[in-house]
């Protein structure tokens, strides 16, 4: 079962670099994790002003470039998984999330776990 993860977050500004711990816990975890097999894939997003929509309304296409003034949060970045049960897939987004909150406990963070379709 594939799964997509997002950390979505507010837009870091300024130049603020996540802790180098947390880098290197991140480093340890992506590597253990596509070594199992687990993790297919996985990136950070650059920032929003270098973001664009294109938008289909009125059966026209507008492109939108960034950065979008009613954006509350971002998305920073994915990772797309593929685990065997729900329940594995919750415990991959869990540790995630707490390398976040042991290295950067005052960056406040979600992550989104999405099911990915089959086709």
């Amino acid at each position: 079962m594939k799964y997509l993860m997002f950390i979505k977050h507010a837009e870091v500004v300024g130049g603020t670099q996540p802790p180098n711990a947390l880098m290197d816990a991140m480093g340890e975890f992506v590597g253990r994790m596509f070594a199992s097999g687990v993790l297919k894939d996985t990136g950070g997003l650059k920032p929003i002003s270098e973001a664009y929509r294109i938008r289909s309304s009125g059966g026209k296409l507008q492109v939108i470039d960034g950065p979008f003034a009613e954006t509350k949060e971002i998305i920073g970045g994915y990772a797309l998984v593929e685990t065997t049960s729900k329940e594995e897939a919750i415990a991959v987004a869990r540790e995630f999330m707490e390398l976040h909150r042991l290295h950067w406990p005052e960056f406040e963070c979600e992550s989104e776990v999405r099911p990915v379709e089959d086709m």
